[in-house]
Protein backbone atom coordinates (compact mmCIF):
# COMPACT_ATOMS: atom_id res chain seq x y z
CA UNK A 1 0.00 0.00 0.00
CA UNK A 2 2.78 2.36 1.09
CA UNK A 3 4.63 2.19 -1.97
CA UNK A 4 1.15 3.32 -4.39
CA UNK A 5 -0.87 5.14 -1.41
CA UNK A 6 -0.76 9.15 -2.38
CA UNK A 7 -2.07 10.26 1.05
CA UNK A 8 1.39 11.95 2.22
CA UNK A 9 1.88 13.50 -0.88
CA UNK A 10 -0.08 16.74 0.57
CA UNK A 11 1.06 19.71 2.75
CA UNK A 12 1.02 19.76 6.60
CA UNK A 13 -1.42 22.62 6.70
CA UNK A 14 -4.24 20.56 4.97
CA UNK A 15 -4.20 17.89 7.75
CA UNK A 16 -3.89 20.60 10.60
CA UNK A 17 -7.38 22.05 8.81
CA UNK A 18 -8.66 18.86 8.98
CA UNK A 19 -8.13 18.46 12.60
CA UNK A 20 -9.27 21.82 13.12
CA UNK A 21 -12.54 21.16 11.20
CA UNK A 22 -13.14 18.36 13.44
CA UNK A 23 -13.21 20.16 16.99
CA UNK A 24 -15.49 22.65 15.12
CA UNK A 25 -17.91 20.74 13.52
CA UNK A 26 -17.09 22.57 9.41
CA UNK A 27 -15.64 18.86 8.45
CA UNK A 28 -19.02 17.47 7.63
CA UNK A 29 -19.86 20.96 5.57
CA UNK A 30 -21.06 20.36 2.14
CA UNK A 31 -18.04 22.06 -0.20
CA UNK A 32 -17.01 22.38 -3.75
CA UNK A 33 -13.61 23.13 -4.79
CA UNK A 34 -12.07 24.57 -7.99
CA UNK A 35 -9.06 24.02 -10.20
CA UNK A 36 -8.42 26.86 -12.14
CA UNK A 37 -5.99 29.14 -13.10
CA UNK A 38 -5.99 32.94 -12.94
CA UNK A 39 -3.51 33.64 -15.95
CA UNK A 40 -1.80 31.29 -18.88
CA UNK A 41 2.09 31.80 -17.83
CA UNK A 42 4.60 33.51 -20.02
CA UNK A 43 1.08 34.70 -22.27
CA UNK A 44 0.80 31.99 -23.76
CA UNK A 45 -2.44 31.89 -26.11
CA UNK A 46 -3.77 28.38 -24.69
CA UNK A 47 -2.98 25.61 -22.09
CA UNK A 48 -3.24 21.99 -22.79
CA UNK A 49 -5.17 19.87 -19.78
CA UNK A 50 -3.18 16.55 -18.72
CA UNK A 51 -3.07 14.62 -15.49
CA UNK A 52 -6.16 14.04 -15.36
CA UNK A 53 -6.46 10.54 -15.39
CA UNK A 54 -3.18 10.06 -12.78
CA UNK A 55 -5.37 12.82 -10.50
CA UNK A 56 -8.30 9.91 -10.73
CA UNK A 57 -5.57 6.99 -10.17
CA UNK A 58 -3.58 9.53 -6.80
CA UNK A 59 -8.01 10.19 -5.36
CA UNK A 60 -8.15 6.01 -5.15
CA UNK A 61 -4.93 5.74 -3.97
CA UNK A 62 -5.32 8.35 -0.94
CA UNK A 63 -5.20 5.52 1.79
CA UNK A 64 -3.57 5.94 5.18
CA UNK A 65 -1.00 3.09 5.66
CA UNK A 66 -0.29 2.09 9.94
CA UNK A 67 3.17 3.32 9.44
CA UNK A 68 1.98 6.33 7.04
CA UNK A 69 -0.42 7.40 10.27
CA UNK A 70 2.40 6.75 12.77
CA UNK A 71 4.80 9.32 11.34
CA UNK A 72 2.22 12.55 11.81
CA UNK A 73 2.36 12.61 15.81
CA UNK A 74 0.92 16.14 15.68
CA UNK A 75 -2.21 15.41 15.08
CA UNK A 76 -4.75 13.95 17.99
CA UNK A 77 -6.56 10.78 17.78
CA UNK A 78 -9.59 11.67 16.38
CA UNK A 79 -7.74 12.85 13.00
CA UNK A 80 -5.81 10.05 13.24
CA UNK A 81 -8.71 8.01 12.89
CA UNK A 82 -10.90 9.92 11.09
CA UNK A 83 -7.54 9.74 8.24
CA UNK A 84 -7.20 5.66 8.99
CA UNK A 85 -11.03 5.05 7.84
CA UNK A 86 -10.60 8.10 4.91
CA UNK A 87 -11.91 7.07 1.27
CA UNK A 88 -12.81 10.07 -0.98
CA UNK A 89 -16.81 9.44 -1.46
CA UNK A 90 -17.48 12.51 -3.05
CA UNK A 91 -17.63 13.70 -6.60
CA UNK A 92 -15.39 15.22 -9.50
CA UNK A 93 -16.47 16.78 -12.50
CA UNK A 94 -13.60 17.98 -15.26
CA UNK A 95 -12.19 18.82 -18.53
CA UNK A 96 -10.58 15.48 -20.09
CA UNK A 97 -7.17 15.23 -21.23
CA UNK A 98 -6.51 16.70 -24.22
CA UNK A 99 -8.69 19.55 -23.72
CA UNK A 100 -7.46 23.20 -23.77
CA UNK A 101 -8.01 25.83 -21.19
CA UNK A 102 -7.59 29.42 -20.68
CA UNK A 103 -7.77 31.58 -17.91
CA UNK A 104 -10.18 31.48 -15.29
CA UNK A 105 -11.41 27.90 -16.99
CA UNK A 106 -13.02 25.70 -14.08
CA UNK A 107 -11.09 22.72 -15.38
CA UNK A 108 -11.77 20.47 -11.92
CA UNK A 109 -14.45 20.59 -9.47
CA UNK A 110 -13.90 18.42 -6.70
CA UNK A 111 -17.37 18.26 -4.33
CA UNK A 112 -17.94 16.79 -0.75
CA UNK A 113 -17.61 17.21 3.02
CA UNK A 114 -15.11 19.98 3.47
CA UNK A 115 -12.78 17.14 5.51
CA UNK A 116 -13.03 14.96 2.55
CA UNK A 117 -12.20 17.42 -0.17
CA UNK A 118 -9.42 19.90 1.95
CA UNK A 119 -6.63 16.96 2.64
CA UNK A 120 -6.62 16.49 -1.74
CA UNK A 121 -5.45 19.96 -2.69
CA UNK A 122 -1.52 19.13 -2.70
CA UNK A 123 -1.60 16.20 -4.53
CA UNK A 124 -3.99 17.57 -7.26
CA UNK A 125 -2.33 20.40 -7.61
CA UNK A 126 0.96 18.83 -8.35
CA UNK A 127 -0.34 16.16 -10.54
CA UNK A 128 -2.31 19.27 -12.89
CA UNK A 129 0.36 21.64 -12.58
CA UNK A 130 3.42 19.67 -13.52
CA UNK A 131 1.79 17.46 -16.21
CA UNK A 132 -0.51 20.51 -17.89
CA UNK A 133 2.68 22.58 -17.97
CA UNK A 134 4.57 19.87 -19.99
CA UNK A 135 1.63 19.13 -22.18
CA UNK A 136 1.50 22.84 -22.85
CA UNK A 137 4.58 23.11 -24.16
CA UNK A 138 5.35 20.09 -25.96
CA UNK A 139 2.35 21.04 -27.66
CA UNK A 140 3.71 24.18 -29.01
CA UNK A 141 6.35 22.52 -30.11
CA UNK A 142 4.09 19.75 -31.98
CA UNK A 143 2.67 22.81 -33.30
CA UNK A 144 6.07 24.56 -34.83
CA UNK A 145 7.61 21.34 -35.84
CA UNK A 146 4.53 21.19 -38.60
CA UNK A 147 4.12 17.45 -38.91
CA UNK A 148 7.42 16.39 -38.17
CA UNK A 149 8.03 13.32 -35.55
CA UNK A 150 9.36 14.41 -32.34
CA UNK A 151 11.14 12.20 -29.55
CA UNK A 152 10.99 13.00 -26.27
CA UNK A 153 14.46 12.63 -24.42
CA UNK A 154 14.62 14.74 -21.20
CA UNK A 155 14.60 12.06 -18.63
CA UNK A 156 18.64 13.12 -17.45
CA UNK A 157 17.19 16.60 -16.84
CA UNK A 158 14.46 16.34 -14.78
CA UNK A 159 13.86 14.18 -11.03
CA UNK A 160 13.22 10.49 -12.21
CA UNK A 161 9.77 10.14 -11.35
CA UNK A 162 8.94 13.39 -13.01
CA UNK A 163 10.60 11.60 -16.18
CA UNK A 164 7.94 9.01 -16.23
CA UNK A 165 5.01 11.38 -16.27
CA UNK A 166 6.65 14.19 -18.43
CA UNK A 167 7.46 11.71 -21.09
CA UNK A 168 3.71 10.70 -20.80
CA UNK A 169 2.59 14.47 -21.02
CA UNK A 170 4.51 15.13 -24.09
CA UNK A 171 3.30 11.84 -25.74
CA UNK A 172 -0.28 13.16 -25.14
CA UNK A 173 0.19 16.67 -26.68
CA UNK A 174 1.53 14.99 -30.02
CA UNK A 175 5.42 13.62 -29.14
CA UNK A 176 5.48 10.26 -31.37
CA UNK A 177 8.10 8.21 -29.00
CA UNK A 178 10.24 8.93 -25.56
CA UNK A 179 13.54 7.74 -24.75
CA UNK A 180 12.47 6.79 -21.21
CA UNK A 181 11.96 3.20 -20.74
CA UNK A 182 9.88 3.45 -17.48
CA UNK A 183 7.21 5.34 -19.25
CA UNK A 184 7.26 3.11 -22.53
CA UNK A 185 6.38 0.09 -20.25
CA UNK A 186 3.45 2.33 -17.78
CA UNK A 187 1.73 3.65 -20.32
CA UNK A 188 2.71 2.02 -23.65
CA UNK A 189 4.43 4.84 -25.12
CA UNK A 190 6.69 4.00 -27.63
CA UNK A 191 10.43 3.99 -27.04
CA UNK A 192 13.05 4.85 -29.21
CA UNK A 193 16.80 4.99 -28.72
CA UNK A 194 20.19 3.94 -30.77
CA UNK A 195 24.01 5.18 -29.36
CA UNK A 196 25.28 8.49 -27.77
CA UNK A 197 28.71 10.12 -28.20
CA UNK A 198 30.16 7.66 -25.95
CA UNK A 199 29.55 4.71 -28.26
CA UNK A 200 31.61 6.35 -30.45
CA UNK A 201 34.38 7.51 -27.79
CA UNK A 202 34.92 3.88 -27.03
CA UNK A 203 35.74 2.50 -30.30
CA UNK A 204 39.89 3.70 -30.17
CA UNK A 205 42.43 1.82 -32.50
CA UNK A 206 45.59 0.78 -30.21
CA UNK A 207 47.66 3.43 -30.94
CA UNK A 208 44.81 5.52 -29.12
CA UNK A 209 43.41 7.48 -32.50
CA UNK A 210 39.62 7.42 -32.68
CA UNK A 211 37.96 4.27 -35.10
CA UNK A 212 34.66 6.13 -36.07
CA UNK A 213 33.79 3.60 -38.71
CA UNK A 214 34.40 0.30 -36.00
CA UNK A 215 31.71 2.02 -34.03
CA UNK A 216 29.39 2.90 -36.81
CA UNK A 217 29.60 -1.04 -38.40
CA UNK A 218 29.14 -2.63 -34.62
CA UNK A 219 26.55 -0.52 -34.22
CA UNK A 220 24.69 -1.87 -37.82
CA UNK A 221 25.42 -5.44 -37.42
CA UNK A 222 23.66 -4.85 -33.83
CA UNK A 223 20.62 -2.57 -34.78
CA UNK A 224 20.06 -3.01 -38.86
CA UNK A 225 20.04 -0.85 -41.62
CA UNK A 226 17.25 0.86 -40.40
CA UNK A 227 19.11 2.56 -37.18
CA UNK A 228 20.12 5.93 -36.69
CA UNK A 229 24.08 6.97 -37.12
CA UNK A 230 25.28 10.15 -34.61
CA UNK A 231 27.77 11.64 -37.15
CA UNK A 232 28.93 14.48 -35.16
CA UNK A 233 31.36 13.69 -32.31
CA UNK A 234 34.68 14.61 -34.49
CA UNK A 235 33.92 15.49 -37.98
CA UNK A 236 30.64 15.63 -39.16
CA UNK A 237 31.28 15.86 -43.33
CA UNK A 238 33.58 12.83 -42.56
CA UNK A 239 31.28 11.10 -40.26
CA UNK A 240 28.59 11.15 -42.86
CA UNK A 241 30.81 10.20 -45.25
CA UNK A 242 31.80 7.22 -42.74
CA UNK A 243 28.50 6.35 -42.15
CA UNK A 244 27.37 5.91 -45.51
CA UNK A 245 30.29 4.07 -46.52
CA UNK A 246 29.49 1.45 -43.75
CA UNK A 247 26.33 0.95 -44.04
CA UNK A 248 25.30 1.99 -48.18
CA UNK A 249 22.70 4.57 -49.50
CA UNK A 250 19.75 2.45 -47.44
CA UNK A 251 20.78 4.52 -43.59
CA UNK A 252 18.00 5.15 -42.21
CA UNK A 253 19.27 8.35 -40.90
CA UNK A 254 21.78 10.24 -39.09
CA UNK A 255 21.78 12.35 -35.82
CA UNK A 256 23.16 15.98 -35.43
CA UNK A 257 23.29 17.44 -32.09
CA UNK A 258 25.80 20.21 -32.53
CA UNK A 259 26.37 23.50 -34.42
CA UNK A 260 24.11 25.53 -36.21
CA UNK A 261 21.65 23.18 -37.27
CA UNK A 262 19.96 25.12 -40.14
CA UNK A 263 22.81 25.64 -42.49
CA UNK A 264 24.75 22.30 -40.94
CA UNK A 265 21.12 19.90 -42.21
CA UNK A 266 21.22 21.58 -45.65
CA UNK A 267 24.92 21.13 -46.27
CA UNK A 268 24.10 17.28 -44.72
CA UNK A 269 21.38 17.14 -47.21
CA UNK A 270 23.43 17.98 -50.02
CA UNK A 271 26.13 15.59 -49.24
CA UNK A 272 23.73 12.75 -48.20
CA UNK A 273 22.04 12.99 -51.63
CA UNK A 274 25.37 13.26 -53.81
CA UNK A 275 26.65 10.00 -51.97
CA UNK A 276 23.18 8.65 -53.45
CA UNK A 277 21.82 8.63 -49.80
CA UNK A 278 18.58 9.84 -50.61
CA UNK A 279 16.37 8.03 -48.54
CA UNK A 280 18.19 8.66 -45.26
CA UNK A 281 16.46 10.35 -42.62
CA UNK A 282 18.45 13.52 -40.76
CA UNK A 283 17.40 13.62 -36.62
CA UNK A 284 18.58 16.88 -34.93
CA UNK A 285 18.94 17.44 -31.43
CA UNK A 286 20.79 19.84 -28.88
CA UNK A 287 18.99 21.98 -26.74
CA UNK A 288 15.58 22.10 -28.80
CA UNK A 289 12.58 24.17 -27.99
CA UNK A 290 9.71 25.36 -30.05
CA UNK A 291 11.49 28.45 -31.09
CA UNK A 292 14.28 26.74 -32.08
CA UNK A 293 12.46 23.99 -34.10
CA UNK A 294 9.99 26.69 -35.52
CA UNK A 295 13.31 27.95 -37.03
CA UNK A 296 14.19 24.49 -38.63
CA UNK A 297 10.57 24.77 -40.47
CA UNK A 298 12.43 25.72 -43.63
CA UNK A 299 15.43 23.38 -43.05
CA UNK A 300 15.73 19.09 -44.28
CA UNK A 301 15.06 18.17 -40.83
CA UNK A 302 12.91 14.99 -41.13
CA UNK A 303 12.61 14.55 -37.07
CA UNK A 304 13.36 16.29 -33.71
CA UNK A 305 14.89 15.48 -30.29
CA UNK A 306 13.67 17.24 -27.46
CA UNK A 307 14.74 17.03 -24.10
CA UNK A 308 15.64 19.72 -21.13
CA UNK A 309 12.63 22.51 -22.55
CA UNK A 310 10.03 19.77 -22.70
CA UNK A 311 10.45 18.35 -19.24
CA UNK A 312 10.85 21.68 -17.98
CA UNK A 313 7.84 23.51 -19.49
CA UNK A 314 10.14 25.39 -22.16
CA UNK A 315 10.29 27.87 -19.16
CA UNK A 316 7.05 27.45 -18.13
CA UNK A 317 7.22 24.57 -15.40
CA UNK A 318 4.15 25.10 -13.61
CA UNK A 319 0.82 26.04 -14.92
CA UNK A 320 -0.12 28.57 -12.15
CA UNK A 321 -3.17 26.30 -11.25
CA UNK A 322 -5.00 27.09 -7.84
CA UNK A 323 -7.33 24.72 -6.01
CA UNK A 324 -10.35 27.09 -3.95
CA UNK A 325 -13.02 26.83 -2.27
CA UNK A 326 -16.08 28.20 -3.99
CA UNK A 327 -18.89 26.77 -2.36
CA UNK A 328 -20.53 25.89 1.49
CA UNK A 329 -23.38 24.01 1.54
CA UNK A 330 -24.86 25.70 -1.55
CA UNK A 331 -23.49 29.02 -0.57
CA UNK A 332 -21.27 31.08 -3.53
CA UNK A 333 -17.60 31.76 -1.43
CA UNK A 334 -14.94 33.27 -2.65
CA UNK A 335 -11.67 35.47 -1.62
CA UNK A 336 -11.08 38.90 -2.52
CA UNK A 337 -7.67 39.69 -1.82
CA UNK A 338 -5.89 42.45 -4.13
CA UNK A 339 -4.73 40.47 -7.77
CA UNK A 340 -6.38 37.06 -6.41
CA UNK A 341 -9.93 37.88 -7.12
CA UNK A 342 -11.92 34.65 -8.35
CA UNK A 343 -15.71 34.36 -9.05
CA UNK A 344 -17.59 32.52 -5.97
CA UNK A 345 -19.65 29.35 -6.89
CA UNK A 346 -19.50 25.20 -8.66
CA UNK A 347 -19.18 25.81 -12.43
CA UNK A 348 -19.45 24.11 -15.26
CA UNK A 349 -18.18 25.44 -18.83
CA UNK A 350 -18.84 25.04 -22.28
CA UNK A 351 -16.92 26.09 -25.78
CA UNK A 352 -18.63 27.78 -28.97
CA UNK A 353 -17.61 27.74 -32.00
CA UNK A 354 -18.63 28.93 -35.54
CA UNK A 355 -20.07 26.14 -38.39
CA UNK A 356 -16.04 26.07 -39.28
CA UNK A 357 -15.14 24.49 -36.08
CA UNK A 358 -12.94 27.49 -35.55
CA UNK A 359 -13.65 28.38 -31.66
CA UNK A 360 -15.25 31.76 -30.46
CA UNK A 361 -15.26 31.56 -26.89
CA UNK A 362 -15.48 29.57 -23.54
CA UNK A 363 -18.76 30.34 -21.47
CA UNK A 364 -18.82 29.79 -17.84
CA UNK A 365 -21.87 28.97 -15.81
CA UNK A 366 -23.50 28.34 -12.24
CA UNK A 367 -22.78 24.21 -12.11
CA UNK A 368 -26.11 23.37 -11.73
CA UNK A 369 -28.01 26.15 -14.57
CA UNK A 370 -28.81 25.20 -17.72
CA UNK A 371 -26.41 25.51 -20.53
CA UNK A 372 -26.70 29.05 -21.75
CA UNK A 373 -28.43 29.96 -25.27
CA UNK A 374 -25.61 30.61 -27.49
CA UNK A 375 -27.83 31.44 -30.41
CA UNK A 376 -26.10 29.82 -33.98
CA UNK A 377 -23.14 29.08 -32.68
CA UNK A 378 -22.17 25.34 -31.78
CA UNK A 379 -20.82 24.25 -28.51
CA UNK A 380 -19.73 21.36 -26.86
CA UNK A 381 -19.21 20.48 -23.42
CA UNK A 382 -16.07 20.64 -21.42
CA UNK A 383 -17.11 19.55 -17.82
CA UNK A 384 -17.68 16.21 -17.86
CA UNK A 385 -18.08 13.43 -14.84
CA UNK A 386 -15.20 11.75 -13.97
CA UNK A 387 -16.14 10.73 -9.79
CA UNK A 388 -19.30 9.89 -8.52
CA UNK A 389 -19.74 8.79 -5.11
CA UNK A 390 -16.10 8.21 -4.85
CA UNK A 391 -15.91 5.32 -7.80
CA UNK A 392 -14.37 6.90 -11.25
CA UNK A 393 -16.73 6.73 -13.52
CA UNK A 394 -16.19 4.30 -16.72
CA UNK A 395 -15.04 5.62 -19.85
CA UNK A 396 -12.68 7.63 -19.46
CA UNK A 397 -10.69 8.20 -22.25
CA UNK A 398 -7.38 6.14 -23.31
CA UNK A 399 -4.32 8.57 -24.04
CA UNK A 400 -4.37 7.53 -27.54
CA UNK A 401 -8.38 9.00 -27.38
CA UNK A 402 -6.61 12.36 -25.69
CA UNK A 403 -4.20 12.75 -28.16
CA UNK A 404 -6.30 12.60 -30.53
CA UNK A 405 -8.87 15.24 -28.57
CA UNK A 406 -6.10 17.55 -28.43
CA UNK A 407 -5.08 17.23 -32.23
CA UNK A 408 -8.72 18.38 -32.90
CA UNK A 409 -8.82 20.89 -30.52
CA UNK A 410 -5.59 22.78 -31.93
CA UNK A 411 -6.97 23.04 -35.30
CA UNK A 412 -10.19 24.64 -33.67
CA UNK A 413 -8.20 27.29 -32.90
CA UNK A 414 -8.18 30.71 -34.50
CA UNK A 415 -4.96 30.87 -36.30
CA UNK A 416 -3.56 33.17 -34.82
CA UNK A 417 -4.07 31.03 -31.41
CA UNK A 418 -1.47 29.09 -32.35
CA UNK A 419 1.56 31.87 -32.42
CA UNK A 420 4.35 31.16 -30.57
CA UNK A 421 5.03 35.07 -29.36
CA UNK A 422 3.79 36.45 -26.14
CA UNK A 423 0.05 37.96 -26.58
CA UNK A 424 -3.80 37.49 -25.42
CA UNK A 425 -5.05 34.11 -24.82
CA UNK A 426 -6.68 32.78 -28.25
CA UNK A 427 -10.53 33.24 -26.95
CA UNK A 428 -11.89 35.01 -24.37
CA UNK A 429 -13.80 32.99 -21.29
CA UNK A 430 -17.02 34.72 -20.50
CA UNK A 431 -18.98 34.29 -17.09
CA UNK A 432 -23.07 34.09 -17.45
CA UNK A 433 -25.64 33.61 -14.90
CA UNK A 434 -23.48 34.96 -11.70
Amino acid sequence: MENKSSALFTDMYELTMLQASLRDGTADRQCAFEVFTRRLTNQRRYGVVAGTARVLEAVKNFVFSEEQLASLDFLDKKTIEFLRNYRFSGDIDGYPEGELYFPNSPLLTVRGTFAECVVLETVILSIMNADSAVATAAARMVVAADGRPIIEMGSRRTHEHNAVTAARAAYLAGFTATSNLEAAYRYGIPASGTAAHAWTLVHVNPDGTPNEEAAFRSQIETMGLDTVLLVDTYDIDKGVRTAIDVAGPKLGGIRIDSGDLGPMTRRVRKLLDELGAVDTKIVVSSDLDEFSIAGLRGDPVDSFGVGTSVVTGSGAPTAEMVYKLVEVDGIPVAKRSSAKKMVPGAKRAIRTSRASGTCVEEIVFPFHNEIPDVGNFHYKELTRPLIRSGEVVDGQPTIEESRKLLAENLVSLPWEGLALSKDEPAIGTRFVGF
